[in-house]
């Protein structure tokens, strides 16, 4: 008979209180994509999984397949905790943001080695960037990891003509998220677009380009992580349907 206990690499995404001793996690993992997972006793004091089970946390499992749609977790070995990130503020913060854009992109239990691999790096990349804005919303490393999610989720925004009439030597002034990219000023209007400034278009085309861990070094102005984090939330609200509470906080 075919073992039911799997061993993949993953990250805890959210942890869920349940009953008295009992969480939830929700994982992105290599091998399975999102996958949902009872700790059982986690929440005991002499746990030995508790402590290598908290949200950023770089892991390797040992799943048990049931008939329900949450698996059961039978071992676990830390590959990164990423405390320093967990311990300040401000990175925990983007963190989560990165955390629940993964939830909500990649929510289904299919494997993409690309997002997973993108995901590990977004969080090496946490442990030691500095305080690059006023809020975690508008952090650099946060707005590029979001792009890049987008991106490998098929909504990456088109930046290079305007995505509603195809003119490729017109001043791009908005971002419309029905027409998937930037538009002209003679589109503006009738594509419903969001002001978007020459700063912003550069910006995010900057932090696509980049590696994860060199978003912060960009030097992007106030002006082009709010036009970036626009476009990242008119995505999310057009091609998705939600938005992401942790910008808000």
């Amino acid at each position: 008979m075919a073992s039911r206990t799997v061993k993949t690499e993953a990250v805890v995404l959210r942890s869920l209180r349940l009953g008295e001793a009992d969480r939830v996690l929700h994982l992105y993992s290599l091998d399975r994509g999102r996958v949902g997972a009872v700790a059982k006793g986690v929440r005991k004091t002499k746990s030995r999984f508790g402590a290598r089970l908290e949200p950023l946390s770089h892991v390797e499992i040992l799943l048990h397949q049931s008939k329900s749609d949450l698996q059961t977790i039978t071992g676990v070995q830390l590959i990164e905790a990423h405390h320093h990130a967990r311990e300040d503020y401000y990175r925990l913060s983007v963190g989560l943001i990165g955390a629940e854009a993964m939830l909500r992109l990649f929510s289904e239990q299919e494997a993409n080695e690309r997002a997973f691999t993108a995901l590990t790096r977004f969080l090496d990349a946490l442990d030691t960037t500095p305080h690059a804005a006023e809020r975690p919303a508008l952090d650099p490393l946060a707005l590029s990891f979001q792009l890049k999610l987008l991106w490998l989720s098929g909504y990456l925004p088109h930046l290079t003509s305007c995505a509603e009439c195809g003119a490729e030597d017109a001043t791009l002034v908005g971002y419309s998220p029905r027409a998937g990219g930037a538009v002209c000023g003679g589109c503006a209007n009738q594509a419903e677009a969001l002001a978007l400034s020459t700063e912003g278009i550069r910006g995010i085309e900057g932090l696509l380009a980049s590696p994860l861990a060199e978003a912060v070094g960009l030097g992007l102005s106030e002006r082009a992580t709010r036009d970036a984090l626009r476009v990242v939330t008119a995505s999310y609200e057009y091609n998705g349907g939600f938005r992401l509470r942790t910008l808000s906080a």
